[in-house]
């Protein structure tokens, strides 16, 4: 596309953008914020209700990755899940991830809709320089949080090996397994881990041509983070997936099929 056939301006700095819908687009630009915005908010009725519901779905050594670790202290509401100890933390990482700001506010706020088309005006959202989109700043902190849920979560997946005195393989178990390899994946091709093991290296090799120290796993994390987009949506998808087989195996034991 040539600059010539954009249809809006820039504004200045000290012009509001307004909302023009025009564009020399001919696609269906507005499909993928209208998908995003369905299935985020999907997603949030179905966590919320699971973290209210008070139902932590165990069965065996499987655990819902909704209620891990289960927390369990006595003396609480009975309204009060296990899961309200936990959700925070891997929801502040998910809602101030990089990727997931830039879909969300495509989604929910329209800044912008969609590239070249014209932007909304509206008072909802002002930037990330005020509250509460000031604490998106937080995401780097929210990553030292997120971690340690995912070492628990490979420890509850693979303690479904090894129980009641044998070694035991299911579908479910590699369930848990396929969804704690897309947690970590996404986890782990995160901005801030990137910017963690690589912000600090001024320069690829050192005088001497060898890599400098942290090089290779800042390029590991990069292989990573260039797919983030596909490990967040895969990762988001597989832990109500793997929740919901949980809850179905809870009803019906006969669901989870073993292999040996």
């Amino acid at each position: 596309m040539t600059q010539s056939q954009l249809s809006t301006s820039v504004p200045s700095s000290n012009e509001a953008p307004a909302y023009t819908g025009n564009t020399s687009r001919k696609d269906n630009w507005w499909a993928e914020p209208a998908l995003v915005a369905f299935v985020f908010t999907l997603f949030g009725i179905y966590a919320t209700g699971r973290a209210f519901e008070n139902n932590y779905f165990e069965v065996g050594p499987y655990l819902s990755p909704f209620y891990s670790p289960l927390v369990q202290i006595p003396g609480m509401p009975a309204w009060f899940s296990p899961a309200l100890w936990i959700l925070p933390f891997p929801l502040a990482f998910r809602a101030t991830c990089y990727y997931y700001r830039k879909a969300y506010y495509r989604a929910y706020f329209a800044s912008p809709p969609a590239c070249t088309v014209g932007v909304f005006k509206g008072k909802g959202y002002e930037g990330e320089y005020k509250f509460p989109f000031v604490l998106q700043n937080l995401h780097r902190y929210a990553f030292y949080f997120a971690v340690p849920i995912i070492g628990i979560l490979w420890y509850d997946a693979l303690k479904t090996l090894y129980y009641d005195g044998g070694f035991h393989m299911s579908v479910l178990t590699l369930v848990m397994l396929f969804n704690v390899i897309l947690l970590s994946g996404y986890t782990f091709g995160c901005h801030a881990y990137r910017h963690l093991v690589g912000g600090g290296l001024d320069c690829f090799t050192c005088k001497d041509g060898t890599p400098k120290r942290g090089f290779k796993m800042w390029h590991a994390v990069t292989k990573l983070n260039e797919r983030h987009m596909q490990w967040a949506w895969a990762s988001l998808l597989s832990v109500a997936a793997t929740d919901m087989y949980i809850r179905f195996t809870v009803i019906d034991p006969s669901l989870d099929f073993k292999i040996f």
